[in-house]
Formats: C-alpha cells, sequence, structure tokens
C-alpha cells in the first residue's frame, strides 16, 4: 500500500465499518489496471495476493509473519506460498553458501 493511498483508505474506515465496494467492482477495477498497464496475463485480486505473498517469501519474510499480514489463522495456509521455483532454490543455496 503506497504512502498515498494508506491516508485515504483510513479515512474511509473511520466513518465506515464496510469497504462499499463489491467484489465483483474490486475484479473489474484491477482488470481495467492491468490492462491500461499492458499487462497480457490474468490478473485478478487473487492473484496480486499470491504474488505479494510469494514475493514476501522471496524477500525473506517470515512465514509467521507473512500469515499475520495475510490474516490467516493457520501456518499450513500460509505456507502454500513456499512453492518456490527449481530457479529460486537454487539461487536461495548459492545465495546461503
Amino acid at each position: 500500500m503506497t504512502d498515498r493511498i494508506k491516508p485515504l483508505i483510513d479515512h474511509h474506515f473511520a466513518f465506515n465499518d464496510k469497504f462499499g465496494i463489491s467484489k465483483r467492482t474490486i475484479q473489474m477495477v484491477v482488470t481495467k489496471v492491468a490492462n491500461r498497464a499492458g499487462i497480457s496475463k490474468q490478473v485478478t485480486p487473487h492473484v496480486l495476493r499470491h504474488t505479494y505473498s510469494v514475493n514476501c517469501i522471496k524477500k525473506g519474510i517470515s512465514t509467521r509473519s507473512l500469515m499475520q499480514l495475510l490474516g490467516h489463522d493457520r501456518l499450513a495456509t500460509t505456507e502454500i506460498y513456499l512453492n518456490l521455483s527449481p530457479e529460486d532454490a537454487i539461487r536461495e543455496f548459492q545465495d546461503k553458501w
């Protein structure tokens, strides 16, 4: 979340209990932004969440911290994001040794 967006969201929730936008509307906004950016792959809120999670793991954020950030109740749910590519596993090994 950018420094520009956070105050807007904080302000909204100071006066509202709900976000006020349907899931479908959020999906359409994400798709529209991806199209404007020229992204050819399918982009959904779930894809963005998954990409964020995998990047957190790649940057070394612990699975326990990521579990908290994602709002998961069980560590096993968060561990889904640990499936690194073979290239990532080799790169991590080489960085550590």
